[in-house]
C-alpha cells in the first residue's frame, strides 16, 4: 500500500472527501452494497446512507466486494429513503437520482455547481429509484445506453456517475 501511495484507514477518515454522498434505495444484492463502498473509497466520499432493505455492515457478502472499505467509509442507516432525503437537503445537499424515468437529464449534460454538495439516489434493482424519491429529487440523471439491456448494474452506475459528477465539480480531492 506504501509504494501505491495509499491512504491508512485512520488517514482516510481525517482527510478531505469529495462532496458526495451515496443514498442506496432498498438494494437487494449484498454485492452491491459492497460494491458502493470501495467505490465510494476509491473516490473518496463523504458518506452512504443504507436504506430500507439495504444490508449492513458487518456481513461476508458485503465484505466480499467491500474490501475493508466498510472500515473507512462513514455509513449510516435509515428505515426509510424519505429519512435520508429530507436530512440531505436540509443539510445543503442537491438530491439526484439516478433512474430511467420522464423528463431525466443526460448524465452528460449534467453540470453540477462546484459548491453544490451532491447526494446520489440508486434504486433498487429490479424496482428502480421509489417514486416518492424521484418526485422529491432536484434532478434525475440518466446514464446513456446504446445496446439491447435497458439498464446497468448498481455498481457500474455507481463507478460512472460519481466520476463524472467529480470531475465536472472541478477534479479530484487533494492527495
Amino acid at each position: 500500500m506504501e509504494e501505491l501511495n495509499r491512504l491508512s484507514v485512520e488517514e482516510y477518515k481525517d482527510a478531505e472527501k469529495t462532496p458526495i454522498v451515496l443514498v442506496l434505495d432498498n438494494i437487494r444484492s449484498l454485492n452491491n452494497v459492497g460494491s458502493a463502498f470501495r467505490t465510494g473509497d476509491a473516490f473518496r466520499i463523504e458518506k452512504i446512507y443504507l436504506c430500507g432493505i439495504t444490508g449492513q455492515p458487518p456481513h461476508r457478502d458485503i465484505q466480499k466486494t467491500a474490501l475493508g472499505a466498510t472500515d473507512s467509509v462513514e455509513w449510516e442507516y435509515c428505515l426509510n429513503t424519505m429519512e435520508a432525503i429530507e436530512k440531505l437537503k436540509k443539510d445543503g445537499y442537491k438530491i439526484c437520482a439516478l433512474e430511467q424515468a420522464e423528463k431525466t437529464v443526460s448524465l452528460e449534460k449534467y453540470q453540477p455547481n462546484e459548491d453544490q454538495k451532491q447526494a446520489l439516489v440508486f434504486g433498487n434493482e429490479v424496482f428502480g429509484v421509489e417514486e416518492e424519491v424521484l418526485a422529491n429529487s432536484n434532478v434525475v440523471l440518466e446514464i446513456p445506453q446504446f445496446g439491447t439491456k435497458h439498464s446497468l448494474n448498481i455498481s457500474v452506475s455507481l463507478g460512472i456517475a460519481i466520476w463524472d459528477i467529480m470531475c465536472k465539480m472541478n477534479g479530484l480531492v487533494k492527495k
